[in-house]
């Protein structure tokens, strides 16, 4: 199912594209909510071998993001962005939908 209710920033698929090639996978990032967290919700991020026929699949320079039926109302016009600070470096997402967050930026709830 082709969608744009989600997105993938070039930079987010740059790194995805990285570490598929060191792990000789295919540039697929598959994001998932799952319950719990700090928040209520999480955010969980894996490589995938492919895509499952109900995800939503986004591609940004040739890197493909997919998010399952479920998952996808929970992050409905987000964006996926990868971020490098002092504090490290991580995948981010950017959630409109999110009430509330915490410190992790990995939890939410709406």
């Amino acid at each position: 199912m082709e969608n744009t209710a989600i997105t993938l920033s070039p930079s987010a698929a740059a790194r995805v594209a990285t570490i598929a090639q060191k792990q000789d996978k295919p540039a697929i990032l598959r994001l998932s909510v799952e319950g719990g967290g700090c928040s209520g919700f999480q955010y969980k991020f894996g490589l995938a071998e492919t895509p499952d026929s109900e995800d939503c699949v986004v591609e940004t320079d040739g890197v493909r993001l997919v998010v399952d039926p479920v998952s996808l109302d929970l992050v409905n016009g987000c964006v996926v962005d990868y971020v490098e600070s002092l504090g490290g470096a991580a995948f981010r997402v950017e959630n409109p939908m999110a009430a509330a967050g915490c410190g992790c930026g990995s939890s939410f709830s709406i």
